[in-house]
């Protein structure tokens, strides 16, 4: 559960943001925004307290006055390191789907490698063409985090933290714990990771994140076994995960269950999984993270996170800094829930049936 937040009321002459509205709420910015977003459910109580506060507030997502500021683009940029992967579509769309509506186009910049972002950055050339910036993730890189903080221009972070900047993201840490915990309990304890490679080039931080909430469940079994002998790092994506997990099961030590760092990795290992007549989860389980939308028609279990409310949240605080630039920096951070499928099961007597649902917090 998400604290609610608990600013000041506005200070006269500015105008009311999304976090006023959570705090006379009593709930949290995610919970308003998905009010907002109208199709995500919302308990009917909660949903009238955010919409009583929307009301006395007179809260709008970007006020006229700002609208017709001398100056604007109507424009938003996005910095990216991809544009067709699951998860980075996603949030992308659910930002779109915001801004779009308040009149604002987006403009897409694909940093995927090193040379295409140092080119960018030396450039510049965004900062004179949109009126706010939203990086999907971060550059893992301090001078080009730098150069973001130095644009001069709105910024919100998306699915990556950086002090004194708004963002919005997962407790990626916590979220990994909770699914390497959940196969412990179920019996496990040669659990293998699949990962993108974390050689210090990559564009978000979740990689590493991942990983350290890995290290720290295991350690908590306190065998002596060092985690990173089980971690097979990859290119991104469905057919790496393919790969890794044919690499892995060839193992002569090959684990009993796989955590794959998002869901379209897990995906290639259940492909691969079924290729090399390896039973899930007779002799295998196989969890992920993300929620991806094949993970229910594949029986796949998950942390989930509400990726594309992640992007209309981003949009809706791009909108109220573009109203009020002065407003302090806000850190987000999204919910996660463990959805129990058919891809794990337990050597126990309390094993999930294949093909249920249950929701369950390990990591408190």
């Amino acid at each position: 559960m998400v604290p609610p937040v608990s600013p000041g009321p506005p200070s006269r002459g500015k105008h009311a943001s999304i976090v006023d509205v959570a705090a006379l709420a009593g709930v949290s910015i995610s919970t308003v925004s998905r009010v907002l977003g109208e199709r995500a459910r919302v308990h009917s109580a909660t949903r009238q307290r955010v919409l009583e506060a929307i009301q006395a507030l007179k809260y709008v997502a970007l006020p006229h006055a700002s609208v017709l500021a001398s100056g604007r683009t109507r424009t938003v940029g996005i910095i990216t390191p991809s544009m067709t992967g699951w998860y980075f579509g996603n949030v992308i769309g659910g930002a779109w789907e915001v801004l779009h509506s308040s009149g604002y186009d987006l403009q897409l910049h694909n940093l995927a490698r090193p040379e295409a972002r140092d080119r960018f950055f030396d450039r510049m050339s965004i900062v004179r063409r949109v009126d706010a910036v939203i990086s999907v993730g971060l550059p893992d890189d301090q001078e080009l985090v730098t150069a973001l903080r130095t644009l001069g221009l709105p910024l919100v972070v998306l699915g990556a933290r950086a002090p004194g900047l708004t963002s919005v993201a997962i407790d990626d840490v916590k979220a990994a714990r909770s699914a390497v915990r959940y196969l412990i309990h179920q019996g496990h304890r040669r659990i293998a990771m699949l990962s993108d490679r974390d050689d210090g080039t990559g564009w978000t931080t979740a990689t590493r994140a991942r990983r350290q909430g890995y290290r720290e469940a295991l350690a908590e079994l306190a065998d002596g076994r060092d985690p990173d002998h089980d971690v097979v790092e990859s290119e991104p994506g469905y057919d790496a995960g393919v790969r890794a997990a044919t690499a892995l099961m060839t193992r002569p030590d090959r684990p009993s269950a796989i955590f794959a760092e998002y869901d379209e990795l897990a995906l290639g290992a259940l492909r691969a999984l079924h290729l090399l007549d390896v039973a899930v989860p007779g002799q295998v389980s196989v969890i992920g993270l993300d929620d991806h939308t094949m993970a229910g028609a594949v029986d796949l279990t998950t942390v989930a996170r509400p990726v594309h409310e992640e992007g209309a949240l981003a949009g809706r605080l791009v909108l109220d800094l573009l109203a009020d630039r002065s407003r302090e920096p806000v850190d987000v951070t999204v919910p996660t829930r463990l959805i129990i499928r058919g891809s794990t099961n337990s050597h126990q007597q309390d094993a999930e049936p294949s093909g249920t649902q249950s929701l369950i917090t390990f990591d408190r």
